[in-house]
């Protein structure tokens, strides 16, 4: 057995950075924030894949200090806890502590207080809390997600596996060929506003508190303010300790925004980086499947490849049958897009030095059947064309009680394809949805 020891942090700032243990779910137990912090550094060194036995996070001298016990090698267990410390230093995520400062001074924080923003009862009135990445990957990250902010939800549960963004992400990633034991490796992301809080409240219009001027005003200040929350997370969650220093690029970064759902990601990334973006009519552009490479700051060492892509959950909101296949939205426009940029993710893994461009093309030819994409998604093998009609009966047909879930399996859904006519097309007579979702295709 491994014993390692290091110190997280000041307490004065992890009380900040970590959620209040009275904000959980009961039956979680939390107590103390170190209660707290252990939980989430649990669920770290899992999505890590470290073998670990046990953790005990106490405080002492005014710091919080961990301590892990494992099978893995002391060298992995040094380098998790150094990478862990700087993750919560005041080079990175306790820069956001700054922006919430400025909010509260401001009187801009949680305008809503008090008063409910949407129908769910489990949200309540709304609520804001600073939520940086918290039990995600420290150190085994194979790639990043930029998004715009969490939802109450995770904060309650402890965890971001539970919510149906992180769920509908990992079958859309195991249909794109990653192993079922990696997928953890390609959850890691950052908010572009790391603000918890009701999660059907803050970004459907017309209750957007969370704008893009939000995010470029309190969490990406100049370099050096001690604000650039955003830009300097990116930094050190792209460059993973074990990344290859000869490597051409950081790790490959999505931007996660769809024009119809949850745009504020990718419209921070326009507003952050107008000079790199290729423009329309003098209109700097971030659309779904957009590739290209960035330095992250000027003078960052290496370049970031990135893709714009659609919210995660774009497709299980919005999407629905319609007579436009080749246009969001669509549902087998959805599942073909969010399929490319799970692929794109995986080529870099597989690839790390592929162009942009190059890994937008294989991952379009996989399945779309062409270079580009934005046409009916006509995947060259009859097996993803038969994933791509399976993830969408399983978005399409949802049960709302007594939690939400999808109401058919993987399995399931891959059944009801192969009966359909035609083959495996969601939309096809006999295994479309009724009423909105399926109302355009006429089976009469």
């Amino acid at each position: 057995m491994t014993t390692y020891q290091y110190t997280l942090g000041s307490a004065e700032y992890m009380v900040q950075l970590f959620p209040n243990p009275d904000f959980a779910d009961k039956d979680l137990g939390f107590n103390t924030y170190a209660d707290v912090i252990k939980h989430y550094t649990v669920n770290s060194l899992e999505a890590d894949g470290i073998d670990f036995s046990e953790v005990d996070v106490h405080e002492q001298n005014g710091m919080y200090a961990i301590k892990i016990i494992g099978h893995a090698s002391l060298e992995t267990l040094k380098k998790f806890g150094k990478r862990h410390n700087e993750l919560f230093s005041k080079d990175y995520a306790q820069k956001a502590i700054a922006g919430v400062s400025l909010l509260k001074e401001l009187n801009v924080w949680n305008p809503m207080e008090g008063y409910w923003v949407n129908k769910n009862q489990g949200d309540g009135p709304c609520k804001w809390a600073l939520f940086p990445p918290l039990g995600l990957n420290v150190i085994g990250q194979r790639g990043m997600t930029l998004m715009h902010y969490p939802p109450w939800a995770v904060l309650t549960a402890g965890t971001f596996d539970n919510a149906m963004t992180m769920q509908r992400w990992t079958r859309i990633l195991e249909a794109a060929g990653i192993n079922e034991s990696d997928t953890n490796f390609y959850k890691t992301f950052i908010d572009v506003n790391p603000i918890a809080a009701p999660g059907s409240g803050q970004s459907e219009y017309p209750n957007d508190y969370f704008p893009i001027m939000m995010a470029s005003g309190f969490f990406d200040g100049p370099k050096g303010s001690g604000r650039d929350y955003i830009r300097s997370m990116m930094e050190i969650y792209l460059s993973p300790p074990d990344h290859p220093e000869d490597a051409k690029y950081t790790l490959p970064l999505l931007i996660c925004g769809s024009p119809l759902y949850d745009p504020q990601a990718p419209g921070w990334f326009r507003a952050a980086y107008t000079d790199i973006l290729p423009q329309e009519d003098n209109i700097p552009q971030v659309n779904v499947l957009q590739t290209g490479k960035f330095k992250i700051y000027p003078d960052s060492e290496k370049e970031t490849p990135y893709m714009i892509c659609n919210h995660m959950i774009a497709a299980g909101v919005t999407g629905k049958c319609t007579n436009d296949p080749a246009s969001i939205p669509d549902i087998r426009q959805y599942e073909a897009q969010d399929l490319v940029a799970a692929t794109f993710l995986k080529l870099y893994h597989d690839n790390p030095s592929i162009d942009p461009a190059d890994a937008k093309k294989q991952a379009c030819q996989r399945w779309f059947g062409n270079d580009k994409g934005y046409v009916k998604p006509n995947p060259p093998d009859s097996k993803d064309k038969a994933l791509i009609c399976a993830l969408a009966q399983v978005d399409l047909f949802f049960v709302p009680t007594p939690t939400p879930h999808p109401k058919y399996t993987m399995e399931e859904a891959l059944k009801r394809c192969a009966g359909a006519d035609p083959l495996d097309d969601p939309c096809a007579c006999g295994i479309k949805p009724d009423g909105p979702k399926g109302d355009e295709i006429d089976c009469s």
